[in-house]
């Protein structure tokens, strides 16, 4: 089955059709570029995948079972996770310190690590979230010192944060949201070569962009959206 099927969804906000009756079908494994200029609603629709907004109509169906997803807490359990385009990190804290605070307790994990790793409280201790930090960055190339404080990082560094935090809920389903806005050419290659190792593992990949260059050079499928409705899909 499809590792995501999105069928007839339509949102509404006063004055705003923000998503039209919108499909959109993601394979496993798949980089799937959603294309659009600003406004057209593609962070809506996908807030409304990772839980952060309910859609008024339509249907979400996830590795082929349908699913009412009512939160990101839900949608992470599930394995879908989200880097938004405005990082959320605690510049004082460290590496470490930011991604721990982000986990959920329940996250997955082996269970020889977890009970190596759980403390009395039932949650990752942070000597286990550095562990899984470190050896998380050297398998996907994101070149990441857990204990360094987030001051000190480049936006290109804060970003792979917020993507091994992601990896760390081991994610069947990563949206990335206009992921190179800020990036330099060169930390856009290296997140290519994440990306593309991802989905060679087999994690689907949406990606949210209005750069035709990037989508050529990454993407194998492309749904273009307009106003709020689905104009076209192509290969």
């Amino acid at each position: 089955p499809p590792r995501l099927e999105l069928t007839h969804i339509s949102k509404r906000y006063p004055g705003v059709l923000a998503n039209d009756d919108v499909s959109l079908t993601v394979q496993p494994g798949e980089i799937h570029a959603v294309l659009g200029e600003n406004g057209a609603g593609k962070s809506t629709l996908m807030k409304i995948i990772y839980g952060a907004v309910k859609p008024d109509a339509g249907t979400l169906h996830f590795d082929g079972q349908p699913m009412q997803i009512d939160n990101p807490r839900q949608a992470r359990q599930l394995g879908i996770a989200m880097v938004f385009q405005h990082f959320s990190l605690f510049e004082t804290l460290s590496v470490a310190e930011n991604v721990w605070l982000g986990l959920d307790s329940r996250a997955p994990r082996a269970e020889a690590a977890r009970r190596a790793a759980l403390d009395g409280a039932g949650a990752l201790t942070l000597a286990e979230v550095s562990r899984r930090i470190t050896e998380t960055a050297a398998s996907y190339g994101l070149d990441m010192h857990p204990e360094r404080p987030v001051h000190s990082l480049s936006v290109g560094e804060m970003q792979r944060v917020e993507i091994i935090r992601a990896l760390l809920t081991q994610p069947k389903l990563l949206i990335l949201d206009e992921p190179t806005s800020v990036l330099t050419p060169q930390a856009v290659e290296r997140l290519f070569v994440t990306l593309r190792k991802l989905a060679e593992d087999g994690c689907s990949i949406l990606y949210i962009s209005h750069k035709l260059h990037e989508i050529r050079a990454l993407c194998t499928a492309c749904t273009v959206m307009r106003a709020g409705r689905v104009t076209g899909t192509c290969d």
